[in-house]
């Protein structure tokens, strides 16, 4: 068995923007064999907040939804799985009180790709339900622009 090599909390973190970085910069391919390498690094034992983060770009690195799917559905647990004081740590429980509807979104996409429009509206209502932490700024009005184009698709299934 190898040692997995530790990595410090910035160094996790600056790794994961770089790769999103390439991600939104069109190189999809290197963007997931970046996280691909991170992922193995921190392993499934890893720090929860690396996990969330990193599987919840991965997803958007996906080509195959089902894919993307089980990337998201990492990323969710991940986020379910941090610890209080993990958080309190890193100033970090506001951000990820943030992070849930654009987690739910993301769910709620996978299912409508995956023809699934049951569990789209499962996600989409807890996205919704989710949105009072979003801070009205790009990031919260992207992320309920996000939701009422879902909530107007489901709407025309």
């Amino acid at each position: 068995m190898t040692e997995r090599r530790r990595v410090s909390d910035d160094g996790v973190m600056t790794r994961i923007g770089q790769a999103r970085m390439l991600l939104h910069g069109g190189d999809r391919e290197e963007a997931r064999n970046r996280f691909g390498v991170l992922w193995q690094e921190i392993g499934p034992e890893g720090d929860p907040l690396h996990r969330c983060t990193l599987a919840h770009y991965m997803a958007d690195a996906q080509d195959d939804p089902d894919t993307e799917l089980a990337w998201d559905l990492r990323a969710l647990s991940a986020a379910e799985g941090l610890a209080g004081e993990r958080l309190a740590a890193h100033g970090s429980a506001a951000a990820l009180r943030a992070l849930y509807p654009s987690l739910h979104v993301n769910l709620a996409a996978d299912y409508v790709k995956l023809r699934q429009p049951e569990a789209a509206r499962i996600h989409l209502d807890r996205a919704r339900r989710a949105s009072d932490h979003l801070d009205d700024d790009g990031y919260g009005n992207g992320v309920r622009a996000a939701i009422e184009r879902l909530e107007l698709r489901l709407g025309d299934e």
